[in-house]
């Protein structure tokens, strides 16, 4: 009979990170534990705070079916010697569980085999459970672990309770000496008693009334509203962060929200300083009035509301101390004009084989030219995206970015401003920057476009050029975000850039600082492929965005164009499509030089009509980047070309008819090419 089951793992208090990637990852392990065991269920469940790690397991069945599975062997050649059974078949045998004699002889390609049959009783999951149960502990993945007490376990906070049910019974699983139970714990201030279970269904409920939210959705919801309402009753408008949130989520059990407030005289520093104080050390939220600006309040979450003038008195003194260090940095930085900070950036080491942060700015400022030349961007663009890269990166020498790198960009746009620079150049500033992540959305003007772009095409040239590779999980230079970043900002903005003549502009730059570097270009092709193919997957389906890569890989933006406009047929119709021009691409290949003609077979003579009817439409409206249209054609011209493989023999007997029928599925073959390798599309 099935019953649900109820894990928790109580401890100290996780960090947000660790309680985030727990909940993302022990669904997937433990799913992968009960697969392995026999043992099936309906669904699971992750479920946690920063005190708690738990997974619920619906409908887990209470008992192992049967197992009996053929096992092959070794050879019959190694497992006997003169009719005697060696040690490999004694082997097989005890781990098939039969004898030697039990064993027979199969026949198969590779010559005569032994085969077993095994068998196993199925056990109940009560005896399974426990140590299926305690190494999922241990395969909890932390970014840190720790050792506590004389144990061996390694986990990311010690272990302070186990409480494990399926149904209303108790799983016995002991881990370093503490034993599962039925009971868990309430919140650790507002219910610090102890919560006897009776099974999984009522723990969600159990935890709420013991001031603990549990669920991470739940309480998201739960905190938002108290946010919002927080806001309100202040006059103001919450500052939305969804970093915030993630932050807050995992940091608490039962959100409560506490106002505070800072000195006004401080709203004369940067808002983007502002909200990075609050967000960055504090985890504050934000507020704006009805007129927009910012607000000398701020919003915190937290894990009780007990003596809550006590805490806002405290919070309110963190956030002058900080503030006031802002406005000191402000006030220095403000002494030495941007420009004037460049000069510094000599001292500061990019890379120890690629220069320092001077020579990658007068890259960076060259190389933003050139690409703004090369794509056709108007001559007053492209100067204030060189003006903005000349001064972009000379906010990294500022005491406010040495103290808040976070802020890098935004900083050296505020002073920009505040020193008479012109707005566009400012943005090119801070928006060069972007995307800093996923989440995040690439510049917005054409000039910081181009700034991004060669921020990063300068990064990954001369990682490359040097032989600095992500290896595995490890990319310390951040290159696949360098390329992502690239090739979002091309795609966002319309920028219709060569990747090859990208890596040659971005080599030259280095060259003409005497850097020859060796770029495998190959290799960095291949690299932003992927990443491109990962892009275009979230526009297109696979087949399409395939058979858009086979031509167009070099070009970002026209590859997502092919893509998109091979999916606008149905999969089904792409699948007969790819279907008969792969097998007219592999015929192509053994076909003469020379142009074919009608033929005589009626069928013949369709197609070769069709074709030559839509040709001239096909490539012109490929050379118009008119993919949409070009694909009709083409998708008009397949009926005749599945008719034509059924009814004419390509191969013919006569050369003169074979060689003039390969010639024109070259012909066709070639044409229809220029818009998308079609043999890829997937074949239902």
């Amino acid at each position: 009979m099935a019953e649900d089951l109820l894990f928790e793992i109580g401890c100290e208090e996780l960090p947000a990170s660790f309680v985030e990637g727990a909940l993302l990852a022990l669904p997937t392990l433990l799913g992968e534990k009960l697969t392995a065991l026999r043992l099936t269920h309906t669904g699971i469940r992750a479920l946690g705070t920063p005190r708690r790690l738990a997974v619920i397991v619906l409908g887990l069945a209470g008992h192992q079916p049967d197992l009996e599975e053929l096992v092959m062997g070794p050879p019959v050649s190694a497992a006997f010697k003169e009719g005697k059974p060696t040690k490999a078949a004694e082997a097989f045998a005890l781990k098939v569980g039969v004898s030697v004699e039990a064993l027979e002889r199969v026949d198969t390609p590779k010559g005569e085999y032994l085969r077993g049959v095994r068998r196993e009783t199925g056990r109940p999951a009560l005896e399974l459970l426990p140590a299926a149960l305690a190494d999922l502990v241990r395969a909890v993945p932390f970014r840190k672990s720790m050792r506590w007490g004389v144990g061996s376990l390694v986990w990311g906070r010690p272990i302070r309770w186990l409480c494990a049910l399926y149904g209303a019974a108790v799983v016995p699983v002991v881990l370093e000496g503490i034993a599962c139970g039925a009971s868990t714990w309430g919140h650790r201030f507002l219910h610090p008693e102890a919560i006897l279970l009776e099974g999984a269904s009522g723990y969600v409920d159990a935890l709420r009334r013991a001031r603990v939210i549990v669920d991470p959705q739940e309480r998201r919801q739960t905190m938002t509203t108290r946010l919002l309402a927080a806001a309100a009753a202040l006059d103001g408008t919450l500052i939305e962060d969804e970093f915030l949130v993630g932050e807050n989520l995992s940091l608490v059990e039962d959100p409560q929200v506490l106002a505070g407030s800072f000195d006004p005289a401080f709203l004369a520093i940067p808002e983007e300083v502002i909200l990075e104080v609050a967000r960055g050390h504090q985890r504050y939220f934000g507020l704006r009035g009805a007129d927009g600006k910012l607000r000398p309040r701020y919003l915190a979450v937290v894990n009780t509301a007990e003596a809550p003038a006590q805490i806002v008195r405290g919070n309110d003194r963190v956030m002058h101390a900080r503030l006031s260090d802002a406005h000191f940095f402000l006030q220095t930085d403000q002494k030495q004009p941007l420009v004037s900070r460049r000069a510094a950036l000599s001292g500061v080491v990019f890379q120890q084989q690629l220069g320092t942060m001077l020579q990658k700015a007068e890259r960076i400022e060259s190389l933003a030219g050139t690409l703004g030349e090369k794509l056709g961007v108007d001559a007053p663009t492209v100067a204030v995206a060189q003006r903005g890269a000349h001064l972009a990166k000379c906010d990294l020498v500022s005491l406010m970015v040495g103290e808040f790198p976070e802020l890098q960009g935004s900083v050296g746009r505020s002073y920009a401003l505040l020193e008479g620079q012109a707005p566009a150049v400012a943005e090119v500033i801070r928006d060069h920057h972007r995307p800093k992540g996923a989440q995040d959305e690439p510049a917005a003007g054409v000039a910081a476009a181009l700034v991004a772009v060669a921020d990063r095409l300068d990064t990954l040239i001369g990682c490359f050029g040097i032989g600095l590779r992500p290896t595995g999980t490890a990319d310390p230079y951040g290159l696949r975000r360098a390329c992502l970043g690239v090739l979002r900002t091309l795609l966002a903005r319309g920028l219709d850039l060569r990747l090859s003549v990208a890596v040659e502009l971005a080599t030259a730059t280095y060259a003409a600082q005497g850097k020859m570097l060796s770029v495998p270009e190959e290799e960095l092709a291949t690299f932003f492929r992927e990443r491109l193919r990962g892009l275009l997957n979230e526009a297109a389906p696979v087949d399409a965005v395939e058979a858009a890569l086979g031509v167009a890989a070099d070009r970002p933006l026209d590859a997502k164009a092919r893509a998109v406009a091979i999916a606008t047929l149905d999969a089904t119709t792409r699948a007969k499509v790819g279907e008969v021009f792969k097998r007219a691409t592999n015929i192509a290949k053994d076909a003469p030089e020379g142009l074919p003609t009608r033929g005589h077979e009626p069928e013949e003579v369709a197609l070769f009509d069709s074709f030559f009817e839509k040709k001239d439409a096909i490539e012109n409206a490929c050379s118009v980047g008119d993919y949409g249209l070009a694909f009709a054609r083409i998708s008009e011209l397949a009926p005749a070309l599945a008719v034509y493989f059924q009814v004419v023999l390509v191969m013919a007997e006569d050369l003169e008819v074979r060689h003039n029928r390969l010639r024109l599925m070259r012909a066709i073959s070639g044409t229809c090419s220029s818009l998308a390798r079609l043999e890829v599309l997937a074949v239902t």
